[in-house]
């Protein structure tokens, strides 16, 4: 089984319990004061386990389930990762949790009226960790059969992300997309350069000139060294 399944049967189990619970809800949601002056730190992991409603719990699964088994695979390739792919896709998925939360904690640290909940921060770095990889990988956009690439979906993303984070006014974390994307993005990059065996910029040329997004020949051929 896949980790990303195991993430999303957790997840479905842990959320559907929350939505017929209160108090479940109540003691795994962010929450600034309960981790600055309770020390209840586990909230920075235990948010992405709950969401608001059964479309926000949907929408997110899916999105990691159509990126995440992709990602495990080409994390697993020889020139990357190889036998330690999966650890290091769960350490991906992980550490974008506590990171895209990091900012709120920073910011809300203080507020009784400011709560988040929901994995999109990780799910947006799955996203960018496979647009590093594929970057001409095509990216849906939400009830329209239209795909993109995934590097202009990007910098759309980004730019969108940081604008309404910035305008504020929203129940939505814009904020938390947008630094779990960032993270998804230099997370996979400095691990490449420090374990893998793909050469990135090579790779984004030759993924431009493809007419599909591929994962190299010689990723199959290197035996990853131990």
């Amino acid at each position: 089984m896949s980790i990303t399944l195991v993430i999303i049967i957790v997840t479905v189990l842990v959320s559907l319990g929350a939505f017929n619970n209160q108090k479940i809800m109540d003691d795994l949601i962010f929450y600034g004061p309960a981790i600055s002056h309770r020390k209840q730190w586990y909230r920075m992991l235990t948010h992405g386990l709950i969401h608001a409603d059964a479309a926000h719990l949907i929408f997110n699964m899916i999105a990691l389930y159509s990126f995440g088994t992709g990602l495990e695979k080409a994390f697993s390739s020889s020139c990357l990762f190889g036998t330690l792919g999966k650890p290091m896709f769960l350490l991906l998925y992980i550490t974008a949790l506590v990171a895209a939360s990091t900012p709120d904690l920073i910011k809300h640290k203080d507020s009784y009226h400011f709560r988040s909940l929901g994995a999109s921060g990780a799910v947006s770095a799955v996203i960018f960790a496979s647009i590093v990889i594929l970057p001409t990988i095509g990216v849906g956009l939400i009830f329209l059969p239209i795909f993109i690439p995934g590097y202009l979906f990007a910098v759309i993303y980004l730019a969108i992300s940081a604008y309404l984070d910035k305008r504020g006014g929203s129940n939505i974390n814009h904020g938390a997309h947008l630094w779990g994307a960032l993270f998804g993005l230099f997370f996979t990059i400095a691990f490449i350069y420090a374990m893998g065996q793909l050469d990135l910029l090579e790779n984004l040329k030759e993924q431009l000139k493809a007419d599909n997004p591929f994962i190299p020949d010689y990723c199959n051929s290197i035996t990853p060294e131990r």
